[in-house]
C-alpha cells in the first residue's frame, strides 16, 4: 500500500508553481492477485492523502452487484452504513450522501455523469477495477477520462486496477504509469482438471463434478455457467440427483432482484453447504463467503455483433486464461481451496490469454452517440486501448443520422443534435431512447418506457424449451406489465386482442417487477403521464426503434415476412400473428436467411406512412422480370426493401423500357431472337472474311460473344416500343445485322464468300459456312465431271470442302483435293456404284467427262 500511495502523491498539477513542461501524471496501474483487497482497500487507504484535499474517489465496477458489495465492505470496514462516507450508485438506485467521500459506480452511470461534467469538478481520483474484463463503457470511460486530464484536468489521478491484466497498453495509454505489482494474501488453490466426454451436455457435465466435489471436499462451492438458461438446467439436475439435505443451490445473475443476489452470497448457517450457480458476474470484485471450491464450465457470454445484418447478440465463447484464473482464485479468498475445471490440461494453454475488448465485437451505436456529445469528431484521435473499427463506428453513426441524433454534416462527420443529446441523457440504447422520447412527444410516453424496458431485459414470459411453443405478440405482454394492480396472467388467461398466454409457457414474476422498476423510472424522468389506454400503437412505437426492422408478409407461406432492412424473417406458424400483413419487429434471432421472431407487434400501412414517411421513398423503375419474361415498369412507395404500394406505368421512358429489353436478352441469350439459317449463314461468311481475306480484317466481329456484348449498338434502333421476349418475333433482325456493313463490304462479301457455287451443269448450289471450318459444298458426283481443280473462295484463300454425293444423294467422298480424288479414290467409287446406279454415267475419264445432272437416255 505505501507503493500505491507514494505513486499517487504527486505534487498538485494543477498549481501554477507547475506551469513548467510535461510534469509526471499522477496516473498508476495495479496489479494484485484475487483476495488481496484491491477493491475494497485502496480506496479507503487514499482517504487520508494531501492531494484529495476534501474531493471524492470515484471507482468504477462493471456490475452493479459488486458495485454495491464493495460499497457495504469498505463501510463495514469503517465502521458506517453505506451513505456516509462510502456510497455507490449504479443503475435505478443510489445510496450516496453529504459526507461520501467514495463513490462506488457502474461504468454506464458515470459516463453520464462525466458527459454533463467533463471537468469531473470536486473529483480527485478515478479508480478502475477490474480492467481486464475490457467492456465497451470501461474502454471508453477511460478513452474519455484520459482526454479529460491531458485537456482539463491534469491533476487528476486514473488508476487501473486489476488481478489479471497485460499491463504494458494500460500503462502506455496512461502516460508511462508506473506499474505496481502486490502479491496481497491469498490461499493455494489446487486445481483439478474434469473434462466430460464427449456429447455431454454442459448442464449433465457440471451436475455430475459438483456430485463429485461434494464428496472430495469442504466448503461452499461457486459454480460459473454461461448464463441463465444452463443455470436453470442445472438446478433442475441438482434437484433431480438428490443432494444431500444440508445444501443448498442459489442462482446468481445480473437480472436477479438485490435481494436475491444478496442471499446468494452471504455465508451459509453452520451445518449447511451451499452451491451457488453463477455466470462471469462472480468472476471478480466479489467476495463469497465460505467459498472453497469452484466449478468452472470454461465458458462465457461475449456480446457480438453483425455489421452486415445490423443484429446484436450473445455467443457462447470460452474463456480466457485470465478469466480461468480470476475464477480459480475465488476458491483461495479464505482457505486453501480446490478448483475443478472442466476441460482438459492439454487444452488449457489453447485458450486466449485475455478476453477480447468488447469494442472489437460490440454494436457501437451507444459508443457513437457519446463520442458525439463529448465532441470526438474523429474517434482516432482519442487516446484507446483499442480504437473502435471504423466499419462498425460508420454503421453505428449512420444509424444515429437517421435516427435524428445527428445532424446533416455527413454521415460520419455529422454534430449531436438536440435529440441525440436527450437520447444521451436516458440510459437506454439509441433506438429506445428515440422510440421513448419520440412516444413521448405523442403521449404515448409510459407506454414507451414499458416497451423499452421490456426489450432491454429478459422476456417475462419462458416456454417450456427451447423449441416449446411461444407467443410473439408484445400487446399482452405489456397489457400485463401496465395493470400493475392485477397479478401475472394465470395459465390460459384471457389478454386483450382475444390471445390467450399459450400452454406450456409460464409467466416470470421476477422479470415482471424488474421492468415496471425500470420503466416507472424513466417514466419519472422524461415526466410522462401514466399509461391508462390500450396497447394498440405498440407496433408504432416499434417501428420507431427498429425501422430497419418494419415487415411485411411475403408468399403464401404461413409466418413468412420481409423486413424493411432486405432480410427475411419468420414466425412460427401457428402464431397469431402469422396473419398480419404488416409487423414491427423488436427482437430475432441473427440467422443469416430467416431470422426467427421472439417478440413483435402489428403495425398498419397508414401508421408506416405516418410515421415513417421520412424514410419511404417513392421511385419508378423499369426493370427486367426473369418470371415474366418481360419488362416491368412500375411507380413503388418503399420502405428500404420493402414495396408499400404499386402502380405499372403507363408511358415508361423510352430508353429505359429498351435498355431493360436488352438486360433480359443478354440473360436469355441471342437465341432469343429470330435467327434464320440464312442469318447464321451470313454470320459464318463474315467471319470467314474476317479470318482470310486482309481488307476484311477490320470488318465489325458478328460472333455471337460480340453481338451478345454490343447489343446496343446494333440491336437497341430496332427495339422501339418492344417489352417482352415474345415480341422479338417482329423485329427486322436480317437488317439489324447486315446493317453493320456499308455497302462497299456488302458487295465484296458477296463477290468473296458467295451463297452459292455454279457448278459445272451449271446448277447454282448452296455453299454451307456454319458447317465446320471450311465452307461445305455438298453435290452429286456426275455434277462435277469436266472441273478439274477444287473451287475456292475469298480471292482463292480458302478452298470449299466438297461433299460428293451418289445420284441418291448419299455421302461417297469429302474432299478438298478433287484432282487428286479424280486420279486416286475414284476409281474404287466408280467399280463399287456402277452397280448400284447402272443407269448413271461413270465415265473412266471424270475430268474430261462431260458434266450431268441427269440418268442415261433410255434406249429407243
Amino acid at each position: 500500500m505505501p507503493a500505491i500511495q507514494a505513486a499517487l502523491a504527486k505534487p498538485d498539477l494543477a498549481s501554477p508553481d507547475l506551469a513548467g513542461p510535461d510534469p509526471a501524471l499522477p496516473n498508476l496501474v495495479i496489479q494484485a492477485p484475487p483476495g488481496s483487497g484491491k477493491t475494497t482497500l485502496i480506496p479507503l487507504a487514499l482517504l487520508d492523502e494531501a492531494w484529495l484535499s476534501g474531493r471524492s474517489i470515484i471507482m468504477l465496477e462493471p456490475r452493479r452487484l459488486a458495485a454495491r458489495m464493495a460499497a457495504r465492505r469498505m463501510a463495514y470496514l469503517l465502521g458506517e452504513s453505506v451513505g456516509e462516507t462510502v456510497g455507490y450508485r449504479v443503475r435505478l438506485e443510489s445510496k450516496v450522501g453529504p459526507r461520501t467521500r467514495i463513490e462506488v459506480v457502474t461504468d454506464g452511470v458515470f459516463l453520464r455523469r462525466l458527459q454533463r461534467d467533463p471537468e469531473l469538478s470536486g473529483v480527485a481520483a478515478i479508480l478502475f477495477d477490474e480492467v481486464h474484463e475490457r467492456g465497451l463503457e470501461t474502454d471508453l470511460a477511460l478513452a474519455l477520462c484520459r482526454e479529460a486530464q491531458q485537456a482539463l484536468r491534469p491533476d487528476l489521478r486514473l488508476v487501473a486496477m486489476s488481478a489479471t491484466l497485460d499491463a504494458a497498453p494500460f500503462a502506455a495509454l496512461l502516460g508511462d504509469a508506473p506499474v505496481v505489482t502486490a502479491e496481497g494474501r491469498a490461499f493455494p488453490v489446487e486445481i483439478r482438471w474434469r473434462p466430460p466426454a464427449a456429447n455431454t451436455r454442459i448442464e449433465q457435465a457440471t451436475t455430475d463434478c459438483i456430485r463429485q466435489a461434494m464428496g472430495e471436499t469442504e466448503g461452499d462451492m461457486l459454480v460459473f455457467l454461461p448464463g441463465q438458461g444452463e443455470i436453470r438446467r442445472t438446478m433442475t439436475r441438482l434437484q433431480d440427483a438428490g443432494l444431500p439435505e444440508n445444501v443448498s443451490v442459489m442462482p446468481l445473475y445480473g437480472d436477479l432482484s438485490p435481494a436475491e443476489q444478496d442471499a446468494a452470497i452471504q455465508p451459509s448457517p453452520a451445518g449447511r453447504r451451499k452451491v451457488v450457480l453463477a455466470t462471469s458476474i462472480a468472476e471478480s470484485s466479489l467476495t463469497i463467503e465460505g467459498v472453497r471450491v469452484v466449478v468452472d464450465a470454461g465458458l462465457m457470454r461475449q456480446a457480438s455483433f453483425s455489421p452486415r445484418t445490423g443484429m446484436s447478440g450473445l455467443e457462447t465463447v470460452k474463456v480466457s486464461q485470465a478469466s480461468a484464473e480470476q475464477r480459480a482464485g475465488r476458491a483461495g479468498r479464505v482457505a486453501p481451496g480446490v478448483c475443478y475445471r472442466l476441460w482438459a490440461e492439454a487444452a488449457h494453454g489453447g485458450l486466449a490469454k485475455f478476453s477480447a475488448p468488447e469494442i472489437a465485437n460490440a454494436d457501437l451505436a451507444p459508443l457513437a452517440l457519446d463520442l458525439a456529445v463529448w465532441g470526438a469528431r474523429d474517434a482516432a484521435a482519442l487516446p484507446w486501448l483499442d480504437p473502435p473499427p471504423a466499419p462498425a463506428l460508420a454503421q453505428a453513426r449512420k444509424l444515429l443520422h437517421d435516427l435524428g441524433a445527428l445532424d446533416h454534416a455527413g454521415v460520419g462527420e455529422g454534430n449531436v443534435t438536440p435529440h441525440g443529446r436527450a437520447m444521451a441523457e436516458l440510459p437506454l440504447h439509441p433506438r429506445l431512447a428515440h422510440m421513448v422520447i419520440r412516444g413521448q412527444a405523442k403521449g404515448l410516453g409510459a407506454l414507451a418506457c414499458m416497451l423499452a424496458a421490456l426489450l432491454s431485459e429478459r422476456d417475462i414470459v419462458r416456454s417450456g424449451g427451447p423449441h416449446g411453443p411461444r407467443d410473439a405478440d408484445l400487446r399482452w405482454r405489456l397489457d400485463m406489465l401496465l395493470r400493475a394492480d392485477r397479478k401475472a396472467a394465470p395459465h390460459g388467461m384471457r389478454v386483450p386482442h382475444g390471445m390467450r398466454v399459450p400452454p406450456g409457457m409460464r409467466v416470470d414474476e421476477g422479470a415482471v417487477r424488474q421492468i415496471r422498476k425500470l420503466a416507472e423510472d424513466w417514466r419519472r424522468r422524461i415526466d410522462a403521464r401514466p399509461h391508462h389506454g390500450d396497447t394498440e400503437a405498440t407496433g408504432l412505437l416499434l417501428a420507431l426503434a427498429y425501422p430497419d426492422r418494419v415487415a411485411k408478409k411475403r408468399g403464401q407461406q404461413a409466418g413468412s415476412y420481409l423486413m424493411s432492412g432486405g432480410r427475411g424473417a419468420r414466425l412460427d406458424e401457428l402464431d397469431a400473428l402469422c396473419r398480419e400483413p404488416y409487423l414491427a419487429i423488436g427482437e430475432l434471432d441473427g440467422a443469416q436467411a430467416d431470422a426467427r421472431v421472439y417478440l413483435a407487434a402489428p403495425l398498419s400501412e397508414a401508421e408506416i406512412e405516418a410515421e415513417l414517411g421520412d424514410a419511404i421513398q417513392t421511385t419508378e423503375s423499369v426493370v427486367w422480370d426473369d418470371r415474366e419474361k418481360a419488362v416491368l415498369a412500375r411507380r413503388q412507395r418503399r420502405l428500404g426493401a420493402l414495396v408499400l404500394k404499386e402502380r405499372m406505368l403507363d408511358k415508361p421512358d423510352p430508353d429505359a423500357l429498351r435498355a431493360a429489353l436488352l438486360e433480359g436478352i443478354r440473360k436469355a441469350g441471342l437465341d432469343a431472337l429470330p435467327w434464320t439459317a440464312g442469318l447464321r449463314q451470313w454470320q459464318a461468311r463474315v467471319a470467314l472474311l474476317r479470318r482470310t481475306l486482309p481488307q476484311a480484317a477490320n470488318w465489325p466481329d458478328c460472333s455471337d460473344a460480340a453481338l451478345l456484348e454490343g447489343l446496343d449498338d446494333w440491336l437497341s434502333p430496332y427495339l422501339d416500343g418492344l417489352g417482352k421476349l415474345s415480341q422479338l418475333a417482329g423485329i427486322d433482325l436480317h437488317a439489324a445485322l447486315t446493317g453493320r456493313l456499308n455497302y462497299a463490304e456488302r458487295k465484296l462479301l458477296d463477290a468473296e464468300a458467295p451463297t452459292h457455287w455454279i457448278v459445272p451443269t451449271g446448277n447454282a448450289l448452296a455453299i454451307d459456312y456454319a458447317a465446320g471450318d471450311m465452307p461445305v459444298l455438298a453435290v452429286r458426283l456426275q455434277e462435277m465431271f469436266g472441273e478439274r481443280e477444287t473451287p475456292s473462295i475469298a480471292g482463292g484463300r480458302m478452298k470449299l470442302l466438297l461433299h460428293l454425293l451418289s445420284p441418291a444423294r448419299r455421302p461417297l467422298q469429302v474432299t478438298a483435293d478433287l484432282a487428286g480424288f479424280w486420279q486416286s479414290s475414284y476409281r474404287s467409287v466408280r467399280a463399287e456404284m456402277r452397280g448400284q446406279y447402272p443407269k448413271h454415267e461413270w465415265p473412266e475419264d471424270p475430268a474430261n467427262a462431260a458434266p450431268t445432272a441427269r440418268a442415261k437416255p433410255r434406249a429407243r
